[in-house]
């Protein structure tokens, strides 16, 4: 039975987290913990990212996540040689007893999250006690699953949500008591994030946390494509087996609220001119020569309304809302609800990407995906193609939807604050 829309106490086994023998590197064999850190694997997109990141440390986690070799067999294989040889070198070195771990992140400006990080079982869709809410594409699970084939190792923690209940005697308490101890690591990475790791290792604290977390489900908030690669990873291996779990970070947001951004769109090869050519008669469009602050501004201000975007890439913005509704009933498909119809998400991929400008989703050679507002509006501008800047989704329509079973088109959101890379890891055979 499909529990997705039921509430968090009825779902069928709720959340399944287990201590794990944390891989974390060892301070005194690398320049700093900073310098070995990086952001998930899929927000380090640019080649120029990727450079840095390895310049700041010659033991750099996108070492492992985003290998450079040329082939895809290749980047694996220098995936897990390196891993192999760290582990070796002493590089990185097992926890010597099973834990949960608290992890907190604090930025600048004062935001604070905290989550616990463990080994999470893994269920179907069906079993509504992991939500997805976005598709995914398969090429992308094809090579995060040759990865971690390669080498048996969950190189990044996932980011889920779930809602508690503000019990005394809940995760959120264990999780704010341990906070006040000692951690086991503590950096400050480049972009003025704070970071603290702490082990949970006492019994009756590990138990009260699977208690609690037993009556939840959980929405994935980053990650949907690691999972579905932890899934079909699961499907190669008979149970019970290590692969039977992965490894995510669970955040109680009605404690510890997350930041929802958009993903926006870089569409190579199409100029500006000729993505708005088309949109005559079916969009509003409107140039704005403001400052990207202000064109963003006026974004928001639109999408209040309607549909609304913003194109970029000829040292202009050009506001594009109040889409045509024949055109809408025509492009958008009718068999999901309201709120999955209206979605910016839903209008740019239904209408304006397979209608308009015929565009495929999928296809990494004419369109590519960026967390970064600015950098997608630089790159747009120096390679002549056209960025398509997204407003973002309320956290509580995605999670709605998620709940009744429906997925968002592909990169429809970006929670955060995201893991760091490179705190803890986890080797399957440990």
């Amino acid at each position: 039975m499909n529990t997705a829309g039921h509430s968090e106490a009825m779902a069928r086994r709720g959340l399944e987290l287990t201590p794990f023998r944390g891989l974390r590197y060892d301070p005194d064999r690398v320049g700093s913990l900073a310098a070995v850190t990086s952001p998930p694997y899929d927000v380090v997109v640019r080649p120029d990212g990727v450079v840095h990141l390895q310049s700041a440390d010659p033991y750099n986690i996108v070492r492992l996540i985003l290998p450079q070799a040329i082939t895809s067999t290749a980047r694996n294989e220098q995936a897990a040689d390196t891993l192999r040889r760290w582990l070796a070198e002493g590089v990185l070195t097992a926890d010597p007893d099973p834990c949960l771990y608290v992890y907190e992140q604090r930025a600048t400006d004062g935001m604070l999250q905290r989550g616990v990080i463990g080994t999470l079982r893994l269920s179907d869709p069906s079993e509504g006690v992991v939500l997805p809410h976005e598709d995914v594409m398969p090429h992308v699970v094809a090579d995060r699953a040759a990865l971690m084939r390669a080498t048996s190792a969950n190189l990044e923690p996932l980011l889920l949500t779930y809602r508690g209940n503000g019990s005394p005697a809940d995760t959120t308490a264990v999780v704010e008591l341990t906070a006040e101890q000692e951690p086991l690591l503590a950096t400050t990475t480049e972009d003025g994030y704070r970071h603290r790791l702490w082990a949970i290792t006492d019994p009756a604290d590990v138990a009260t946390i699977q208690n609690d977390l037993a009556g939840h489900q959980a929405l994935i908030a980053d990650g949907h494509h690691r999972w579905a690669t932890s899934l079909r990873l699961r499907a190669e291996h008979p149970s019970p087996s290590p692969w039977d779990y992965g490894l995510v970070l669970l955040v109680d947001t009605a404690r510890y609220p997350l930041r929802v951004r958009a993903i926006h769109r870089l569409l190579h090869g199409l100029p500006v001119a000729d993505a708005l050519a088309p949109l005559e008669g079916l969009f509003r469009v409107r140039r704005l020569d403001v400052p990207l602050a202000e064109a963003l501004d006026t974004l928001a201000d639109a999408a209040c309304a309607g549909n609304a975007f913003l194109l970029a890439g000829d040292g202009a913005f050009h506001l594009i809302d109040r889409p045509d509704q024949d055109l809408l009933a025509r492009t958008v498909p009718t068999d999901r609800p309201a709120a999955w119809r209206t979605l910016d998400a839903t209008v740019l991929h239904a209408t304006l990407l397979d209608h308009v400008w015929h565009v495929p989703e999928d296809d990494p050679t004419r369109i590519a995906y960026i967390h970064d507002t600015a950098a997608t509006v630089r790159k747009a501008e120096r390679d002549g193609g056209t960025a398509v800047l997204m407003h973002p989704v309320r956290e509580e329509v995605v999670r709605d939807l998620a709940r009744q079973g429906v997925t968002m088109p592909r990169k429809s959101t970006s929670f955060g604050p995201k893991p760091a890379s490179g705190l803890v890891l986890r080797a399957l055979e440990l």
